[in-house]
């Protein structure tokens, strides 16, 4: 009996790890913040981590741990984590394949932990972790296979989905990234799609002008033929999966900008997937929050402005 009494505790102890909460059972998302990078008003990953994180203070079944500097004060605050979202430089030096950083997210998202990342953190180097992105995001940005131009995108159709509760058609100019490596399965990224027990879903799609593919691009300046050959299509710049370990994972290529934050739509749809990745329930008109042209002045970094 005594055994029987340990296997059933040791069996309730493990559902619990794999349905982390907070002491008062809240969900908690682990947000990361990554150095500071590029000019004043671009790439303000602390400035918008915070803001967001404020967004969310109304949402009541949510704990914000919140880091700066591209990675955790202390790994024992993912124990309880329910999703980890990264705001971040990537591509080589990207926070999650730094210093072991990547064999410790592999442990915590095999739990079934939400994965989320944001404009530049969706890159990596295929070789460093391309696999594991495409496991966990379900795609991600290669560089010379992706591109990086800033443009206008006009979302017209927001897909019927949790991230888009309560989000209006808009349009914004932004680094919007495209053409990401998504699994093999997912096509392309612009329709729903299955990979197994895992589910694909495009979130934000819009179709770049045939001048836009022709570049230049942030960098290399481009232009690709093969994204150039492809004018016409519409390309994904936000996509969310359900991984068939019960985890959620979402990537978000917008946020070079820093205003970009003062758009009511594009902050409810990334307020929508921070809940979204968490499992906590997205409110029927998704996250209301209201940023005032104060508020985006706040905790920028302090940068050397560009010399015209």
């Amino acid at each position: 009996m005594k055994r029987f009494l340990i296997l059933g505790l040791l069996v309730f102890g493990f559902a619990l790890a794999a349905q982390a909460a907070t002491p008062d059972g809240k969900h908690k998302l682990v947000f990361i913040a990554g150095k500071p990078s590029h000019p004043p008003g671009m790439h303000e990953f602390r400035a918008g981590t915070m803001l967001l994180e404020k967004c969310l203070k109304s949402v009541p079944d949510l704990v914000v741990d919140r880091h700066e500097m591209g990675w955790v004060k202390d790994e024992a605050t993912f124990a309880d984590a329910d999703a980890v979202v990264i705001y971040a430089d990537g591509g080589a030096k990207h926070p999650a394949v730094m210093d072991g950083h990547l064999e410790t997210l592999r442990k915590v998202i095999a739990r079934g932990v939400g994965f989320g990342c944001m404009h530049y953190g969706v890159e990596v180097v295929p070789s460093d972790a391309g696999k594991e992105f495409q496991e966990w995001l379900g795609g991600h940005y290669e560089n010379a296979f992706s591109c990086n131009p800033i443009w206008e995108a006009s979302y017209t159709k927001l897909p019927g989905h949790p991230v888009t509760r309560g989000v209006k058609p808009f349009m914004t100019k932004d680094e919007w990234y495209f053409n990401m490596r998504f699994r093999p399965a997912f096509g392309d990224g612009t329709a729903a799609a299955k990979d197994g027990a895992a589910a694909f879903a495009p979130i934000l799609s819009a179709t770049p002008t045939g001048a836009t593919r022709d570049g230049p691009y942030v960098y290399p300046k481009g232009p690709y033929p093969h994204i150039q050959a492809a004018k016409g299509r519409a390309e994904t710049m936000m996509w969310t999966v359900e991984r068939a370990d019960g985890g959620r994972g979402f990537g978000f290529t917008g946020g070079h900008f820093h205003d970009n934050w003062g758009n009511d739509e594009v902050r409810k749809v990334v307020l929508n997937a921070l809940l979204w990745v968490s499992k906590v329930e997205v409110p029927a008109g998704g996250v209301e929050s209201h940023v005032t042209a104060d508020d985006l002045k706040e905790n920028l970094d302090p940068k050397p402005q560009s010399k015209k």
